[in-house]
């Protein structure tokens, strides 16, 4: 008897090298960003997950996760998944049923929330906003005077329409002075921006690997205060979750014990990216983001088009671009790729274009090649705009304001 089904097919794939692109698309899409050298070496490589230079390797990324979360927080863990596995971590370890969320969403990821808080029994409130616009601290306070919530769930910027959340520190007082618990999704903004966990409050605070962090994706990063942490630990029944359960993992990060076999390339790079960041400072990379976004911005505009955020909740690492009616944002994309090797993102029922900032999208020569692609993208379709005009308005604004930043 044959030791294998004949019937089924041998298949005969391309080798991987001759399927790529010959010259590497510059990723300026919401995410995953490139990838310093260091990064991309550290992630090539395999070590034994439970070994002592594995260990050192977690103390170090909690260590540097502590500088970049700004908190003294002990409960810090690199997870096994994308954002979307920390936010199930958080969701899962803070609320069962009988348990009660407001989740404010203002797009796609904020709403994920809702998905996963109802996944594990919770009674979920959404707190939505206009189309385009935040939920506002004023919103929050209405809604506090109608009903309690053990945990409010919120994002700092929200990836898929490029709002920035510019009420939230006052929303985690009112929600901190209300008694719940917040989780904040700074998947986007961490590292980007100013953001302070202890100081403003956040009880868990969570981040993806593969935006501003600039590293492999793959991994995500979540941080637990006391608080959130004895809830979690003190929670009675069945744990809904195994990967997830924060004390499990735990006995990982905390003990050096086995939980899982660690996704082990993708947290070497985490912690080369982490002292990329730190070996850079957080105020210089936050004034290096800001001039980039800003640069960006104001080459944009001048060549004529129009940003679809207004300034007062404009958020600067992914900037979100209207399209002219008579322009297909389809078509502008794709020539960007074939003629420009030039990767942005579209959208989640907007008429625009998404333009990441993050991390290692922001150096100069970059900008130079988006908005040169973009502005060629958009003219060939007769659109009334003058690309010269916004490449030169961008080197205006660097060599002002920005010449000894980027």
């Amino acid at each position: 008897m044959s030791p294998i089904d004949h019937s089924i097919k041998r298949p005969t794939p391309p080798p991987l090298m001759t399927v790529l692109p010959a010259e590497p698309m510059l990723l300026m899409t919401a995410g995953p960003v490139p990838v310093p050298a260091e990064v991309a070496r550290a992630g090539s490589m395999v070590i034994d997950h439970l070994g002592d230079t594995m260990g050192m390797v977690l103390r170090h990324i909690r260590e540097m996760s502590r500088y970049v979360f700004q908190t003294q927080d002990d409960k810090i863990y690199g997870v096994s998944g994308p954002a979307s596995a920390a936010m199930e971590m958080a969701i899962g370890n803070l609320l069962w049923p009988g348990r009660k969320a407001l989740v404010l969403q203002g797009g796609l990821f904020s709403g994920r929330f809702a998905e996963m808080a109802l996944g594990v029994g919770a009674e979920v409130t959404v707190l939505e906003s206009e189309a385009g616009k935040p939920v506002t601290a004023q919103m929050v306070a209405d809604q506090l005077k109608v009903d309690s919530y053990d945990v409010v769930t919120m994002v700092q910027g929200e990836t898929s329409s490029g709002v920035l959340t510019s009420d939230l520190q006052q929303i985690l007082k009112l929600a901190r002075d209300d008694g719940a618990m917040t989780i904040v999704d700074a998947v986007c903004t961490l590292s980007t921006m100013p953001l302070k966990k202890d100081e403003w409050g956040i009880d868990v605070l969570l981040t993806g690997s593969q935006k501003g962090l600039s590293s492999l994706p793959g991994v995500s990063l979540i941080s637990f205060s006391d608080r959130a942490w004895e809830t979690a630990v003190d929670r009675q029944g069945r744990r809904p979750h195994w990967c997830l359960d924060v004390v499990r993992a735990e006995r990982f990060w905390g003990e050096g014990s086995y939980h899982y076999t660690a996704p082990v390339p993708g947290l070497l790079a985490m912690h080369e990216a982490l002292r990329l960041i730190i070996e850079e400072t957080l105020e210089k990379r936050f004034e290096r983001h800001l001039h980039s976004s800003l640069a960006l911005q104001a080459g944009i505009e001048a060549m004529g088009l129009e940003l679809f955020t207004p300034e007062a909740y404009r958020l600067n690492s992914v900037l979100a671009v209207k399209i002219p009616a008579s322009v297909d944002d389809g078509r502008v994309r794709k020539y960007m790729e074939h003629r420009f090797k030039v990767l942005i993102a579209g959208a989640y029922g907007f008429d625009i274009v998404r333009i990441g900032q993050m991390g290692e999208q922001c150096r100069v020569p970059n900008l130079f090649r988006t908005l040169h692609a973009l502005g060629a993208a958009v003219a060939r379709q007769d659109a009334s705009v003058d690309p010269s005009l916004g490449m030169a308005t961008m080197e205006a604004y660097l060599a002002k304001q920005a010449d000894d930043v980027l």
